[in-house]
């Protein structure tokens, strides 16, 4: 069910004196809440929950051939799948639009930041290389699942483990405990949506609240170096808008650095 257009007129009046209805400030996260290794299927695995949204990310890696235009580097596929338990607006059937957006955004943030060492995941030049599944799935839709995957996927890599694998018979060892780490670099790209709503901008929107959204930006970025932006919906911005989007998604970044700084050791 869509947002009504009394509660969208009151959130909308809230937001233009900088409250609203769950009494966080306009740049404000929810609660966010972290479980790692939630699968025992999977090289690695965490849920995150922010406020009610809660999304479950897998790592899964494979032995592939390398793309013909980078033959010592490893691969990363990334797919989401916003289930229908998640939420009355998702039917069964092939990924819609915004499952489809959403693997794409975490998959540009998660490649374009380096934070994936591609190099050290090439088994034999040319040939043979570890293929890294990122699977995103949606448990509960209250808003924000981009940021809550964007979460999720950078915890799950962080605690994901390369399987073993036996070159002289090409053969992936999963039942062989494994403490080799997925090669990551010092990077952090987490993402940060920030929409505008009326004349107001906001970060992590509830589902109501994100109903009413005319523009959202998601910036990737990791420690104020920007690694992607994508902006949805229709509603054009002015260079200032833009600013002080930046300025917000920055800020945002920080705070949640801060909520989830334990579990990325």
């Amino acid at each position: 069910m869509e947002t009504s257009y009394i509660t969208g007129r009151r959130i909308k009046e809230y937001l233009s004196l900088g409250k609203r209805f769950d009494e966080r400030k306009l740049n404000e996260f929810r609660n966010i809440t972290i479980e790692g290794n939630v699968s025992n299927k999977a090289e690695g695995s965490c849920r995150v929950k922010i406020g009610k949204t809660e999304v479950i990310v897998g790592v899964k890696l494979a032995v592939g051939t390398p793309y013909p235009d980078s033959a010592d580097k490893g691969n990363l596929m990334t797919t989401a799948e916003i289930l229908p338990l998640s939420s009355d607006r998702i039917e069964l059937g092939k990924p819609g639009f915004d499952s489809i957006e959403l693997g794409r955004v975490i998959d540009r943030a998660l490649r374009e930041s380096g934070f994936i060492d591609f190099k050290k995941l090439c088994i034999e030049e040319g040939k043979k290389v570890w293929t890294v599944f990122v699977d995103i799935y949606s448990i509960n839709d209250d808003g924000n699942l981009l940021d809550a995957a964007g979460i999720g996927a950078v915890v799950a890599l962080k605690n994901s483990k390369l399987p073993k694998y036996d070159l002289e018979n090409e053969k992936v060892l999963y039942d062989e405990e494994s403490n080799e780490k997925v090669p990551l670099t010092d990077a952090l790209p987490l993402t940060v949506s920030v929409h505008k709503v009326g004349d107001s901008f906001i970060v992590d929107p509830t589902r109501e609240e994100e109903d009413l959204s005319e523009t959202r930006v998601t910036i990737g970025s990791s420690r104020g170096i920007i690694s992607s932006i994508q902006k949805s919906l229709g509603q054009s911005l002015s260079s200032e808008e833009f600013s002080e989007v930046l300025d917000l998604s920055q800020k945002a970044w920080d705070e949640i650095e801060s909520k989830i700084k334990k579990y990325l050791k």
